[in-house]
């Protein structure tokens, strides 16, 4: 087995180098908050051999039950992976609000980052090609399975390079340095837990998310290839969710929403939005974090508690059910993806 050589962020590489334990003192700290007894995180404990010393890989975050701001303390010691947020197509509203929110809420902020040029949202002009090829090449560096979350014709991109993942479009993916911002004239990525080399075309990322992307849009812009494959969602992502807002004019939905379906074994969402819902400020989230009565209910919540409410009327609450549903998602997939990396043999 190959040892996994990564460090839980692209960016953080010296600081390991010179901090060597500290994937051993990271699993201590969270046997530590297990053994004092640390029941509202969500943890459960496996039983180790009594001879075995207490690690990571004899401690495990339930990661779907996690829920409160007290997990944050157990999140912190799991890598993150890279979040890709994408803006529509008009960037009046980029996704920069929602990446401030994410690292408000305690997600890590150079896991949110372009490793270019720093920005918080990128362009949904980029191709779905050239955005297969990075979603690889982040996998290969830290071993840990991407996060893409789409606004409006952001949306479309994040479903588009799912298909394209899959193969609708071409049946070779070359690799690209997000670094370098160009393609390194291959096709497969080598896996830092088997180092078997896989081609791009079939790697699945960890999450996927389309915030208010409509067929009216794809119509009018000539995007026919999407028009069939837009509510589609192939086995290249584990977990979709995809939020509707009611009677939404921009993206065309004017009556029952056409729902996200699964090609496969996809684990699907569809989430309707209410009419009063913004298109355009639905990535506006920050002031949800920045709040610490809206924050600690988006902490607590979890899909079967409902729409979370704001009833104080001295408090923002715009947008607080469309925070809670993603920041849940994207918890779970930090716990799940960070979990799989530090018990990775030789990971620590």
């Amino acid at each position: 087995m190959r040892r996994l050589n990564v460090s839980p962020n692209p960016h953080a590489g010296a600081w390991h180098r010179r901090h060597p334990g500290w994937h051993r003192s990271g699993r201590r700290r969270l046997c530590a908050c297990l053994v004092a007894g640390c029941a509202g995180l969500g943890l459960v404990a496996a039983p180790a051999r009594a001879e075995a010393p207490p690690t990571a890989t004899h401690a495990r975050l339930d990661c779907e039950q996690l829920g409160g701001a007290d997990a944050l303390a157990a999140l912190a010691l799991l890598p993150a992976p890279r979040i890709i947020n994408l803006q529509g197509s008009v960037p009046i509203v980029t996704m920069e609000p929602f990446a401030r929110f994410l690292i408000g809420m305690g997600y890590p902020e150079a896991s949110l980052r372009d490793p270019r040029d720093g920005s918080l949202s990128m362009s949904s002009s980029t191709s779905s090609a050239k955005l297969a090829g990075i979603v690889a090449w982040h996998y290969e560096q830290t071993g840990l399975r991407p996060m893409l979350i789409g606004h409006s014709r952001g949306g479309m991109l994040v479903v588009r390079t799912l298909h394209e993942l899959d193969g609708a479009f071409a049946d070779a993916i070359e690799v690209v340095d997000p670094q370098s911002d160009k393609p390194l004239s291959r096709t497969h990525i080598r896996d830092p837990y088997t180092g078997a080399l896989q081609p791009v075309r079939g790697f699945r990322v960890a999450f996927g998310a389309a915030i208010a992307t409509g067929a009216l849009p794809r119509v009018l812009s000539g995007q026919w290839s999407m028009l069939p494959r837009l509510r589609q969602i192939p086995d290249t992502v584990s977990a979709f969710t995809g939020f509707t807002i009611a009677w939404d004019p921009i993206a065309g939905n004017f009556g029952a929403a056409e729902v996200y379906a699964p090609m496969g074994s996809a684990r699907v969402r569809n989430v309707l939005l209410p009419a009063s819902t913004s298109h355009i400020g639905a990535p506006l989230m920050e002031h949800l974090a920045a709040d610490p009565v809206t924050r600690q209910v988006i902490h607590a919540w979890r899909p079967q508690d409902g729409a979370p409410v704001v009833t104080d009327p001295r408090i923002d609450g715009r947008n607080i059910g469309l925070a809670a549903d993603l920041w849940f998602s994207i918890r779970r997939h930090w716990c799940l993806e960070g979990q799989r990396r530090m018990n990775a043999p030789g990971a620590g």
